[in-house]
């Protein structure tokens, strides 16, 4: 009898962790998903703008923290260096919470999927609005 009865208060605790997990996962995704909001269309008018060779515009998306690091011409050689030209897609990777900033990895391909670029954005949210806080390659 004590035997079964320990096997049966086993496994109950063992569901109540399992489903205490899958709680705890699902309520940081959602959570995560809802404090993102704005994020993506912040990084379509990133793109957009440098595509449209309207540099200053996209460079006024950024924080006043990445301004006061790096200057305007910092910023037009780090984005002539990346050859952003070459790329036409872009996939987001899955978003990581760090203190009060989201860090995505994004990845640039080019058409014919032979080149990729992994970049590392982390916003900011500054007066209820998203902003670029680091852009970053990431190292291989």
């Amino acid at each position: 009898m004590d035997v079964s009865l320990i096997k049966d208060i086993g496994v109950k605790a063992l569901l109540a962790g399992l489903v205490a997990l899958v709680s705890f996962w699902t309520f940081n995704a959602v959570k995560l998903v809802i404090e993102a909001r704005g994020i993506n269309p912040l990084v379509r008018k990133f793109f957009d703008q440098i595509a449209a060779g309207r540099i200053d515009a996209a460079y006024g998306l950024t924080s006043k923290n990445y301004k006061t690091h790096v200057k305007r011409q910092d910023f037009l050689k780090f984005l002539a260096g990346l050859n952003l030209n070459k790329y036409r897609n872009l996939k987001s990777g899955r978003p990581r919470v760090e203190e009060d900033q989201i860090i995505i990895t994004l990845n640039l391909k080019s058409e014919d999927k032979t080149a990729e670029l992994p970049l590392d954005f982390t916003f900011s949210k500054i007066d209820n609005n998203w902003q670029i806080d680091r852009i970053s390659k990431v190292k291989s």
